[in-house]
Parts: structure tokens; C-alpha cells; sequence
């Protein structure tokens, strides 16, 4: 990595002394009235910091490629740079080389990435299992079919089946889902995933390579493999520039019986202002958006956003808070209101270490109600808790709990606030139901008009989440999202990705956990939450919204569109300045040296162009 930086700044010292060295060339004889023997001419610096490279690039693709794609704009500029120096016009050529090179620092800092986002995720495969005999061996030695038992707080190590014992699990890394989801005899569990509270014993189903995590990990290193490096316009266009100029090169020297005519034509031929218009455009964009609070890690990411049509979101951290809150508290019992009922369930889940227990108690505490100590308190995993309150036994938990206990359940309630896509906890004392407690997600601040703005500017939104059906249709319809696949698995959201891709859409994803990670990925442009969102996530994406603000993502979208078209913009104007200066030298007006000045400005240009995009306003 360090051999790299070192490398990366040895590259634009190099351009420097080169530009140093180039201006010397121009202005040494205007200053001195002197005339500079070719073999003195400072230019020689510059032909030998930035032509050198530029001709082993050249020579590289021709050997290395295949079919057009040999023919690159470094071949065209290099036989413009060989041919000045032929006919001893050394500013000419080192003055195209050194475009060349300003081009090419540009271009890679804009696409620098960091890419620890995989060993991060390896880290979270469990090395050791234990067996339900007690023997604590390495993973690679578990077997299909082997029983492991996995105590509270530790990682699973395999994909299995639970056969002993009821828990709750946080899957997040996953599904992404913020709460840990119940489990009994008979679900399934997946590797990498944490054990929250009871001990279970479960068998195993799938090991190593095959097991969930292992291919979370593959997922990701493939989608980093997909992901194909952004192709400069002038190569794209090089396959006709380079035999248009060299044809009309020759036959102007024909017709002229004049070789500098040729040469003239080769230098202001060459597509400096083309290669530039690509990178110092995304450049410009970069450093407004840094301003705003948003990181670009490519420019070919921000060239996509511009052509994105489809935005993706994960639901859970990223279009919601992931904070359960309580919503709704419904006394069902005439001799309590909801702050009596509020008091006395958060009094039974003060000792509760489960998060709708411990949201509950904390949002009683914060509307400054009266938490009672427990005189006994006992959790069954995964179901409810029983606890003894001024002499009293009240049980909280889920409806199977409550069942189990003897209750008639509230089912109106109950079916109201599922399809409302809320938790719930029901707690009942005395022999009878006394409320239900509806725990939700937060819609973060300005997502609803964010969608709505997106939508305004034509593009599609939908919602990628591992949540139950419930609540993912709850949500997108408060948001107003068209589409909403729930229940996915990580491998399920790439599928769901690559089928809008299969039918033609551009595809961005918004995301923020490990298990967006391939979605990222696999989309054209990964966008993650840069404060709550997982290093995996933020290594994953292209860009990082610094402060998960998706209000961002209308102005990020408007930005991407201004760049694009700037770009095309600049690349029409250099191919204009390039046509009038080839009518130019073939009439003799422009020699190599003023071409090389004429050919300077139109970069001029394109670079002035660019730098309006740092402070326009797309608010």
C-alpha cells in the first residue's frame, strides 16, 4: 500500500517538474530574444518525464490487446509527440505529453478505493464450535449432521437446525432485521449469526464452504470481480481517431508538400481535452458532494448515479432509525389507563436484557413513571418473562407466552398492529389480558419526501429487506414506495438486484448493514450509511452518506446528471476546437508550436468548465 502512495506522489512531482520544464521552453527565448538549440531545449524534461511512460503504455496495449482495443489515445499522442520531435519541434511535443499525464493523476485519483470491507466480514466466521458433549473443536472439523451446542452470547459457528432449547437470535449480519428473532425446536439458524439468551443445541446442516457466511464472503468477492473499471471516453473513441488523423495527416502533407503541416495536424489531433473531460468533471463533483456530506470513492460511480433509474433501499437503518420505539400502549382493562399499564409492565421488564423489554422500561422511565423493583423475576427465552411486583405476578411477552400461561389473547388487537408490521408485548396479570405494548421503527426524518422527490425526477424506488411481510409492507406504503420484497436473505436482495438489471434498469442500492454487502456490490452504484452503517457496508458501497442523511440522495442524483452532462458538454466542445484547428493547420494558419497553444486552451477549457460544477447550487 505505502509502495503505491509513493508511487502515486512520485507521479504528480514528476508532471510538476515536467510543467516547470515546458513553460521554460515557451518563455525562455520571448525573455532572453534567444533561440534555443533543439538539443537544450528544456522541453526535452518534459518529453522524457511524461512521453516516456506514454510510449511504454502505448507499446504495452498493442502487444497486450486485442482487436480495436490496441489502438488507444496514448498511440495517437505518442506518434503526434515522436512526430514534433522529428521535425524539432520540442514544445509541441512535450507539451501534448504533459496533458497526457495531468489527464492520467487525475483519473486516478478520482477512482482510488479502499477494499478492507472483505477481510472484515472473514473476521466474523467463528474458529471454534463445542460440541453437546462439551469437546470445543475448530469449525473445519464439524461435520453435516453433528450436534453443537451454542451458549448465550456466542457467535454460531455453522448453519444448523435447532433440535434442544428456545432463544432469540440477532441475525442482523444477515437479514439486517434490528431485532434478535425468536427460536424453538425445528428453525433454522445461520452461521455467523449471535445467540442472545437461552442455550440451545442445534444440528448441523450446512458446514464450511457451504454455510451462509462462507457464502456472504463469496458473494461479495464475486461482486467485486463484476465490477469493471471505468473505460476513458477518448479510448473508446481512439479505434477511428487514430486512423481519421493519421489519414488526414498524411494526405495534407500530400497536398501541401509540407511535413509540418502533418505534424501539425497529428498535435492538435490529439484528444488531451477529451481524456480530461472525464476526470476533472468527477473531480469537481467529488469535492462539492464532500461538502455536503457525502464521500464518492469513484468516478465511475458518480458517472452511473447519473444514469440510475432505480434506487433500492434497505429498510432497517437506513429508511428507519433501528430503534425500536413504543408507538402504542392499549389498556384493555376499565381499571387501568395506558400509563398504569405502561408502569407496570416496564416495572416486570426492568431486569429484562431483551431489546422490546428494555425499550419498553426506558420510555417509561423518559415519561417520568413510576418503575417498581421486582421481587422475583424469571425469562424464558425467547417466549416472555414472569416477574413478582408488589406481591403481584405479572407475565409479558409474546402470544404464544401468554397462551401457554392460560390467557384469552386480544386477537383484534393483535391482527390490527401485525398487519401494522409492529412488535408487540402482552402483559397480563390477575388472571386476565390487561394491555398490549406496540413497539415500532422510526421513519427517519425527510425519507418520505426524499421518495417523493426521487420519484418526481422519474426515478423508481424499492424497499430490499429481510423484515416480515408486515412490516415491510407497512413501511413502504408510509413512505409511498412502489415495490417491496421482504423476508430476503443477503443472496435474495442480489437476485432481486440483478433481475431490475436483467430488465434494463440502472440499479443503485442504499444500504447499511453486513448483510447489504453484496447488494452493494452487485448494483451499479452502492450507496451506504457512513455513521450507523457496518465498515463492511461502507467498504462495500461507492459512496457513504456521512451523516445518514437520505435526504441527500435527491441532491446526489441532481449532481450526478449536472456531471454527466458536463461531460458530454466538454467533450462536444473539444471535439469542435479540434475540428476548427485541423481546418486551421491544414490551411498552414497554425504551425505545431501554435497548435500546441490552441490544443492547450481547449484543455483550458474543459478544466474551467469542470470547476463550476464545485459551486453550483442543486439544492
Amino acid at each position: 500500500m505505502m509502495k503505491k502512495i509513493e508511487e502515486y506522489f512520485e507521479g504528480i512531482r514528476g508532471t510538476v517538474i515536467s510543467g516547470v520544464f515546458l513553460l521554460l521552453s515557451l518563455f525562455i527565448p520571448k525573455i532572453f530574444n534567444v533561440d534555443v538549440p533543439v538539443y537544450l531545449d528544456p522541453a526535452w524534461v518534459s518529453v522524457i518525464i511524461s512521453g516516456i511512460p506514454l510510449i511504454t503504455l502505448a507499446i504495452r496495449r498493442v502487444i497486450k490487446n486485442k482487436g480495436i482495443s490496441k489502438i488507444s489515445s496514448a498511440l495517437l499522442i505518442s506518434v503526434a509527440m515522436i512526430s514534433a520531435i522529428i521535425i524539432g519541434d520540442l514544445f509541441a511535443a512535450g507539451e501534448v505529453a504533459f496533458i497526457m499525464a495531468i489527464g492520467e493523476i487525475l483519473e486516478d485519483k478520482t477512482t482510488e478505493r479502499a477494499k478492507k470491507g472483505l477481510k472484515n466480514l472473514i473476521s466474523l466466521q467463528p474458529v471454534q464450535a463445542r460440541r453437546v458433549t462439551g469437546e470445543s473443536v475448530s469449525v473445519e472439523q464439524i461435520q453435516v449432521g453433528d450436534l453443537i451446542r451454542i451458549l448465550p452470547g456466542e457467535a454460531i459457528p455453522v448453519d444448523g437446525e435447532i433440535v434442544s432449547g428456545e432463544t432469540s437470535v440477532d441475525q442482523s449480519v444477515m437479514t439486517g432485521e434490528s431485532l434478535p428473532v425468536d427460536k424453538a425446536v425445528g428453525d433454522s439458524v445461520f452461521c455467523g449469526t449471535v445467540n442472545r439468551y437461552g442455550s440451545i443445541d442445534i444440528k448441523a446442516t450446512k458446514v464450511g464452504e457451504d454455510s451462509s457466511l462462507q457464502k456472504l464472503i463469496r458473494m461479495v468477492r464475486e461482486a467485486e470481480d463484476k465490477q469493471a473499471p471505468m473505460q476513458r471516453i477518448a479510448d473508446k473513441w481512439a479505434s477511428w481517431l487514430v486512423p481519421l488523423a493519421m489519414i488526414i495527416a498524411i494526405i495534407s502533407g500530400i497536398v501541401t508538400k509540407n511535413v509540418t503541416v502533418a505534424v501539425t495536424v497529428l498535435v492538435v489531433f490529439c484528444p488531451c481535452a477529451l481524456v480530461l473531460a472525464t476526470p476533472t468533471a468527477i473531480m469537481a463533483a467529488i469535492g462539492q458532494a464532500t461538502k455536503h456530506g457525502i464521500i464518492i470513492k469513484s468516478g465511475s460511480a458518480l458517472e452511473k448515479m447519473g444514469k440510475v433509474d432505480t434506487i433500492t433501499f434497505d429498510k432497517t437503518g437506513t429508511l428507519t432509525y433501528g430503534n425500536l420505539r413504543v408507538s402504542e400502549v392499549i389498556a384493555l382493562d376499565s381499571e387501568i389507563n395506558s400509563d398504569a399499564l405502561l408502569s407496570i409492565t416496564a416495572s416486570a421488564e426492568s431486569k429484562s436484557e431483551h431489546p422490546l423489554g428494555k425499550a419498553i422500561t426506558e420510555f417509561a422511565k423518559e415519561k417520568g413513571l413510576n418503575v417498581l423493583e421486582s421481587e422475583s423475576f424469571n425469562m424464558e427465552a425467547g417466549k416472555g418473562i414472569t416477574a413478582t411486583i408488589s406481591g403481584i405476578e405479572v407475565y409479558c411477552g409474546s402470544e404464544r407466552f401468554i397462551k401457554e400461561k392460560g390467557f384469552t389473547l386480544p386477537l383484534d388487537e393483535i391482527t390490527r398492529l401485525r398487519n401494522e408490521g409492529k412488535a408487540i408485548v402482552i402483559t397480563a396479570t390477575k388472571g386476565k389480558v390487561i394491555g398490549v405494548i406496540a413497539l415500532s421503527d422510526t421513519i427517519r426524518d425527510n425519507a418520505s419526501t426524499s421518495i417523493g422527490k426521487l420519484r418526481q425526477m422519474g426515478v423508481d424506488t424499492v424497499i430490499l429487506t429481510g423484515d416480515n411481510k408486515n412490516t415491510a409492507i407497512h413501511f413502504a406504503k408510509a413512505l409511498k414506495v412502489s415495490e417491496v420484497y421482504s423476508e430476503l436473505l443477503p443472496e435474495e436482495k442480489v437476485n432481486s438486484i440483478l433481475k431490475l438489471r436483467q430488465n434494463g434498469k440502472t440499479v443503485c442500492m442504499v444500504g447499511d448493514g453486513i448483510n447489504d454487502a453484496p447488494a452493494l456490490k452487485i448494483a451499479d452504484v452502492g450507496i451506504a450509511m457512513g455513521t450507523m452503517g457496518s465498515d463492511i457496508a461502507v467498504e462495500s458501497a461507492d459512496i457513504a452518506l456521512v451523516g445518514d442523511d437520505v435526504s441527500k440522495l435527491p441532491y446526489l442524483k441532481r449532481l450526478s446528471n449536472a456531471t454527466v452532462n458536463t461531460i458530454k458538454f466538454s467533450i462536444s466542445l473539444s471535439l469542435f476546437i479540434n475540428l476548427v484547428a485541423i481546418v486551421l493547420s491544414v490551411i498552414n494558419v497554425l504551425t505545431p508550436t501554435t497548435g500546441a497553444l490552441v490544443h492547450n486552451a481547449g484543455s483550458c477549457f474543459v478544466v474551467l468548465i469542470a470547476a463550476l460544477l464545485y459551486d453550483r447550487k442543486f439544492d
